[in-house]
């Protein structure tokens, strides 16, 4: 929905609410004309169900007001002596419209001293769920999301079972576009394959005030921009649509900001003609031959502990004499290159061309790239039959333009073009386990619009492959994800923060004890 069209429901909505309720207004002694100021009948409305002003702004959050709406609901009508459990059904189950029943059928008793505290045991268990609700889902959606990390493209820096807890804040919060949607889940309702959301309304694009831009080398979380695709950019295959905030959640190191030129060389990232420097826990990994001897016994299982490299990114055996690494990182190669029986170790990079690389025009490989422009808000490209490929998704999925082609003419919106200013910021999004990593390498750019947040602390890390306590990673718990040198774990620190709580409440109460004595 465009901003004109959600200014037209939100009048809508209004005039609803005005014909629905002025009586309950005059009855409870205010005027007829305050059921009808948009924002002003919340404010009143709160004062006449006697609950605080400041409600008025959680009817306004979306995802929180699906919450907020069935409240003020059942409050409205209990302010109006509506108190028994067959009233509050029919509020809930008529989406408000048994209010309409009330006002215009029944003579309106307003009960000015009505008592807010829950009438019983159930009362008061369902109203300090729906309060828990609220502020979790509040820091859910704007704060701080938990997140895990369900693939090995980031390898060495992030490990499959990692749970992360993923900051909202520092890029800036993106407000809910799909508007009526379960709390707390993402696509799917949990346990089921049914959709958690309705797809309309639609709310545009917004995102608040961050702490911080996306710097290069950051590892994002972003929703995956194609996964609305069977297969990537072709579009012969079937499609599906999901909004955007419900696409799936992705992680990726940022290697590319706005305005860069990108280009990978022998599988080496470089920006603007320069090398990209990674930060220290930063660990690209990459596909290795290892040539063996085969009159020397080895210790495979053995080697590949030593080297640290894991089942999900192990290690094949095509030949007797050769051993294949996929995932292996250079610190990894020089080490085993001083291994007794191994002959050689040799960086596997693709040559050629490869099937399936972005913008698929066939002429590139995962490891030699480009170079390409990472688009940036504002600026302005040349558009041709040869530029148009790396933009063509920009265009008329992204920023949801009439693209159309005939020949060599271009038209955009009706008009025949030879440029295009990009309206949002874009992003490219790569995996430091080079050789298994689906990026933007296959799929193209990350628009800011799609962009989540930013990994800031591991507070829990499951190995897949342990067993009892080894099957927690306790090096990993509580250890932060970026940073200088090498992740230390604050899990010492945390429990003896915890001990010392226990304690100094315990003898708190003590001494309260003896006070009250």
């Amino acid at each position: 929905m465009t901003l004109y069209q959600w200014f037209v429901f939100f009048l809508l909505v209004q005039i609803i609410h005005f014909l629905g309720t002025w009586k309950l207004y005059e009855a409870a002694g205010r005027k007829r004309w305050e059921a009808a100021i948009p924002v002003y009948n919340a404010i009143v409305l709160m004062k006449i169900i006697g609950r605080p002003t400041w409600w008025t702004i959680l009817l306004f959050i979306p995802i929180i007001n699906l919450i907020m709406f069935p409240v003020i609901w059942v409050e409205t009508l209990r302010s109006f002596g509506k108190r028994t459990s067959l009233n509050t059904f029919l509020g809930i189950i008529t989406f408000g419209f048994y209010i309409y029943y009330i006002n215009y059928t029944h003579k309106l008793d307003y009960v000015t001293d009505r008592s807010l505290q829950p009438v019983n045991k159930t009362a008061d268990t369902i109203s300090s769920l729906l309060f828990a609700i609220i502020v979790a889902t509040l820091v859910h959606t704007y704060f701080i999301q938990p997140y895990t990390i369900p693939t090995s493209s980031l390898e060495k820096s992030l490990l499959i079972g990692d749970f992360l807890f993923v900051s909202k804040m520092n890029y800036g919060a993106r407000v809910p576009m799909t508007t009526v949607a379960l709390p707390m889940v993402h696509d799917s309702i949990p346990l089921t394959k049914s959709k958690s959301y309705l797809s309309w309304p639609q709310l545009p694009y917004f995102r608040l005030p961050g702490i911080q831009n996306i710097n290069r080398t950051d590892i994002v979380v972003f929703n995956w921009p194609v996964d609305t695709v069977y297969k990537f950019f072709d579009t012969s295959k079937r499609r599906a649509y999901k909004p955007v905030d419900k696409k799936s959640n992705y992680v990726k190191r940022c290697v590319g900001i706005p305005g860069d030129s990108l280009s990978i060389k022998d599988g080496i990232v470089y920006i603007n003609g320069t090398i990209l420097q990674l930060p220290e826990r930063a660990k690209p990994q990459f596909s290795y031959a290892v040539a063996l001897d085969k009159k020397t016994p080895i210790d495979f299982e053995s080697l590949l502990k030593e080297l640290d490299v894991t089942d999900d990114a192990g290690f094949k055996s095509d030949l007797r004499d050769t051993l294949f690494l996929k995932a292996l990182t250079a610190a990894g190669a020089e080490r085993l290159k001083n291994v007794p029986g191994v002959v050689s170790v040799t960086r596997q990079i693709s040559k050629g061309v490869e099937d399936g690389i972005f913008p698929h025009i066939n002429k590139w490989n995962r490891d030699n790239f480009g170079p390409i422009y990472i688009p940036q808000k504002g600026k302005t490209v040349a558009l041709t039959t040869e530029t148009l490929p790396f933009y063509r998704m920009i265009i008329s999925e992204y920023e949801k333009k009439d693209l159309k082609v005939n020949g060599s003419e271009i038209r955009i919106d009706g008009k025949v073009v030879n440029n295009y200013t990009f309206d949002q910021n874009y992003y490219w999004m790569m995996g430091d386990n080079r050789h298994n990593s689906e990026d933007s390498r296959y799929w193209g750019y990350v628009p800011e619009d799609h962009i989540v947040g930013k990994p800031i602390f591991i507070w829990l890390s499951i190995d897949p492959h342990g067993k009892g306590l080894n099957k927690i990673r306790w090096d990993r718990v509580f250890t932060t994800v970026s940073g200088e040198g090498q992740p230390q774990s604050y899990f010492k620190i945390f429990l003896l923060a915890l001990v010392a709580f226990f304690i100094g409440e315990y003898f708190w109460k003590k001494r309260k004890e003896k006070k009250d004595l």
